[in-house]
């Protein structure tokens, strides 16, 4: 069998530069123009580990990692190697009535990692991971609500929507699922909701993507206790927290005791290459969802298991425990909020550096200077949001370095860098920030001119 007349090298080379115009014409035309606005419209050309490069061979620091996806960094030898060789391999993949062998060992190993839990549904997407969740608890508890917090950010499909906690992600959508938020944090919200008797689960981030806000203290082994006590289930969204990123496995397990009942994963397991997401439980709830051979298919995912995702899966395990991945961002990120944490007296601008391992926040605040005063007050009226949309810009457009806005109308920068970066990026990282927060102190400049614009703009789209 032959390709016939297809070259993905020649497609690339003779219409990859129309990209933005073929995202403008056939895809999200909203996308290409937010691009073009703040000046993020670059052409990058290839990519490793931390780091990528544009057509002129300039070096772009990333402290994004694809939202997370990237967690060992892009094209890592090792995970590359497993796709090839599963390719080579030409197994009869999803035939659907045979039981091939990765899927198993990919759990197998993921459960290594999770000792309280049993089993495994494969996805393709940590929102997959999520709806598979919700529908576990609420079948093997025979009730309809869920608990969720404030903030939350669990996915954008239907059911994991009825447990976001933004309300822009949300209208337009309705009805949803029945569910009630409470704020992250708040035992005593939660137990009222749990007198009520219908609720299933208890769904929630250790630490909020949105604004990178840690549950209190002990609040996660209070809540299991509440929910076992009513007959609910504990659910841990580490979508985005989890394989590492904070400096444990699971982020859950900086609290001593905390035992979920289900865990949500994505994003890292996947390398970087294909989507896969997952969804671990207990043996009791597995058994209830599929208590006979009528229900073997009662939930189930076409793509789910594929060999590419479970070699892929396999080969990121393995490179974590042969690099000691989760020390290293342990260590990592340690270093890099100390060092950002050294800046805050230095910069009335700047309030707070909190978060674990290589999830960081960074929150800007109103400054005591009557003459920062002023030109915050200006940005806040127009669009809260705008100072941290000032930071992000000139990081990338100045000292290549790429950053997000964790959330829209947050004054909070969200470095997820991937898990690779080392101390030399933590060097570039606070050398750039710290020559942004000079500028934005000095009162005057291109960034000011630029929150200028972002004004302009916040106030023609009221």
């Amino acid at each position: 069998m032959t390709g016939g007349g297809f070259d993905l090298r020649a497609l690339l080379a003779e219409r990859g530069g129309e990209r933005y115009e073929l995202h403008s014409r056939y895809l999200n035309p909203q996308l290409p123009r937010m691009l073009h606005t703040i000046g993020f419209d670059k052409v990058y050309e290839r990519a490793e580990g931390a780091h990528f490069w544009d057509a002129d061979g300039n070096d772009y620091l990333d402290m994004l990692a694809g939202f997370g996806v990237m967690g060992l960094g892009r094209h890592h030898p090792v995970v590359r190697k497993a796709l090839h060789d599963v390719l080579d391999a030409g197994l009869a993949d999803l035939t659907r009535f045979d039981c091939q062998p990765l899927p198993g060992l990919l759990a197998e190993r993921l459960l290594a990692h999770s000792p309280h839990l049993d089993r495994v549904f494969f996805g393709n997407s940590g929102t997959e991971a999520v709806e598979t969740a919700l529908k576990f608890a609420r079948y093997a508890t025979g009730r309809p609500r869920i608990v969720y917090c404030a903030h939350a950010f669990h996915g954008l499909t239907a059911g994991s929507l009825s447990v976001n906690g933004e309300r822009g992600f949300r209208d337009g959508f309705a009805p949803l699922l029945p569910d009630t938020a409470i704020a992250l944090g708040d035992l005593d919200a939660l137990e009222r909701e749990l007198r009520k008797g219908d609720v299933a689960g208890f769904v929630v981030e250790p630490i909020q993507g949105k604004g990178v806000h840690e549950a209190p203290s002990g609040f996660l082994r209070a809540a299991q206790e509440l929910l076992r006590r009513h007959g609910a289930l504990l659910i841990a969204d580490e979508v985005q927290t989890g394989l590492g990123r904070t400096g444990d496995f699971y982020a859950y397990q900086h609290e001593e005791g905390v035992e979920p009942d289900l865990v949500c994963v994505a994003k890292a397991l996947s390398g970087g290459y294909v989507p896969i997401g997952a969804t671990l439980g207990t043996d009791r709830i597995f058994q209830k969802v599929y208590s006979s051979m009528d229900r073997v298919l009662v939930h189930s995912a076409s793509f789910g298991s594929n060999a590419q995702a479970m070699a892929a899966g396999l080969a990121v395990l393995s490179v974590m425990e042969d690099e000691g991945t989760v020390a290293r961002a342990r260590r990592i990120g340690d270093l890099l909020s100390g060092r950002l944490k050294e800046l805050v007296p230095r910069y009335e601008l700047l309030h707070e550096i909190r978060g674990r391992g290589l999830m960081i926040g960074i929150e800007f605040g109103r400054p005591s200077s009557l003459g920062l005063r002023g030109r915050w007050t200006v940005l806040q009226a127009a669009r809260k949001g705008l100072f941290a949309q000032m930071v992000v810009v000139p990081l990338l457009q100045r000292h290549r370095i790429l950053t997000q806005v964790s959330g829209d109308h947050l004054e909070v920068i969200k470095l997820i860098p991937p898990l690779v970066v080392d101390e030399a990026d933590v060097d570039r990282f606070v050398t750039a920030f710290t020559a942004v927060m000079d500028e934005a102190h000095g009162g005057g400049g291109l960034m000011w001119d630029f929150g200028k614009t972002l004004v302009r703009q916040a106030v023609a789209q009221r």
